[in-house]
């Protein structure tokens, strides 16, 4: 060996130690840093000569799991310590490390701490990402809207508890299957419409149609559909939010209805009025006053009834009273009415009180209630799948004949009915006409 200088394994493991990657120290358990290694400079910032002689505590401002009393007990009794740590570097960043203290003899504590830092880091924002994650999954699997995502072939890959509920099939019965399983066979061409721009990478903005749900019946929708995205960028299919706007658009219609409705009633209003002071007898003036004036606020209460039936039931024998009041008093019987107490909701109400003022409007001018001696006879009934069948009868007034072309107030009756899935159906009887109503009370 020559004049080569053999180390002792002594001073062969303070090598080690001393240029070892992962920092390590030691102190007293009831004083300062003895030993501080290269690792412990890369890991803290701090040179050997500004640690020696400090508290490590201190010097790193030390973050226990624990209390330090217990620690050090734990030290004592069990001669090693294992755990987490939090230190502050001399940059001020704080970092996190796995910490290992093994106790040599009563007082010299040799601590290896390895930086976990990163780590940490990654499992706290991956912690962060699946809440994230959980917290949309729970959006999207409580909105009533239907969210349903699609390969670019069109088979679904998801589907929401509000796809089930507006289209009818379950995610079992769903997924997997082509997305044309909800689009009506006349409609079909509109998925690879979508397909095309979606490759191209747009997006579909409120596009209403048509879909059919599990048992056949069809349903407006407003569709936005969206390009779904791989982690390379490259579109790999597309997410659909499906709305239900069925409502919406029957409503819409029902108000175009009720518009064309109000320029009708308007021009019908000098008639009406007319023809309730024609109708109108009594023996003193007074008298006249006054069976005009609560005829034509009858007449202003059927207006009113409209707006008072879109927020509550209403019963169809008060519905017939507005209607018909500036036919009735106490003493005119010219209008007879047989039915069940029946309750019927507001669309249905709204549907029935105007289909009714149509009808009284057209017998006042050309019916059976241009005539004095001129009846109709109102009977109503409802099945046991909640349908009211009305039946409008007139009596006793001049000859009918069924006109050559449909007029507004007919066109008005069926297509308010038809609206809510009912029939109309008239009878242009040369004693007087007949009307029969069906609709989902």
């Amino acid at each position: 060996m020559g004049n080569e200088t053999a180390l002792d394994p002594a001073e062969r493991l303070g090598n080690l130690l001393t240029l070892s990657y992962e920092a390590m120290l030691a102190w007293r358990l009831g004083g300062s840093i003895e030993f501080w290694n290269a690792g412990a400079e890369r890991l803290y910032g701090f040179a050997q000569n500004e640690a020696l002689g400090h508290s490590s505590h201190a010097l790193l401002q030390t973050k226990f799991p624990i209390d330090f009393a217990d620690l050090r007990s734990q030290l004592r009794d069990k001669r090693h310590w294992l755990g987490e740590l939090r230190h502050v570097r001399k940059d001020g960043k704080e970092v996190v490390v796995e910490s290992h203290m093994q106790l040599f003899g009563d007082s010299i504590v040799l601590e290896a701490n390895r930086d976990i830092t990163e780590r940490r880091e990654m499992e706290v924002a991956l912690r962060e990402s699946e809440q994230r994650l959980r917290w949309l999954a729970s959006i999207v699997e409580s909105s009533d809207d239907a969210i349903v995502s699609k390969n670019l072939d069109g088979i679904i890959s998801s589907w929401n508890k509000g796809a089930e509920r507006i289209f009818g099939y379950s995610a079992d019965e769903a997924i997997g299957q082509p997305v044309t399983l909800v689009i009506p066979e006349d409609r079909q061409g509109e998925e690879q419409e979508i397909l095309t721009r979606i490759r191209r990478g747009e997006r579909v903005d409120h596009f209403e149609t048509v879909r059919q749900r599990k048992h056949g019946s069809l349903i407006v929708v407003s569709l936005t559909v969206s390009p779904v995205k791989d982690a390379s960028g490259n579109i790999v299919g597309a997410s659909k939010i499906a709305r239900d706007i069925t409502e919406q658009k029957r409503n819409q219609e029902q108000i175009s209805v009720l518009a064309g409705e109000a320029e009708h009633r308007s021009k019908n209003i000098l008639s009406n009025v007319q023809a309730i002071v024609n109708r109108s007898r009594s023996d003193t003036s007074e008298g006249l006053k006054d069976v005009i004036s609560g005829r034509i606020q009858a007449m202003a209460n059927v207006h009113s009834l409209f707006v008072e039936t879109r927020w509550k039931g209403a019963e169809v024998s008060a519905i017939i009273k507005h209607e018909l009041a500036p036919y009735l008093d106490e003493h005119d019987a010219r209008v007879r009415m047989e039915g069940p107490e029946t309750v019927l909701k507001p669309s249905a109400a709204q549907a029935v009180a105007l289909s009714l003022h149509e009808l009284a409007t057209n017998a006042s001018k050309y019916g059976a209630l241009s005539d004095a001696k001129g009846q109709i006879r109102l009977t109503w009934s409802c099945n046991e799948d909640g349908q009211l069948a009305l039946r409008w009868t007139e009596l006793g007034g001049p000859k009918v004949k069924a006109p050559e072309r449909q007029g507004f107030g007919s066109r008005l009756i069926e297509g308010t009915i038809r609206l809510l899935g009912g029939k109309v159906h008239f009878d242009w009887r040369l004693e007087g006409l007949v009307c029969e109503i069906i609709v989902q009370a």
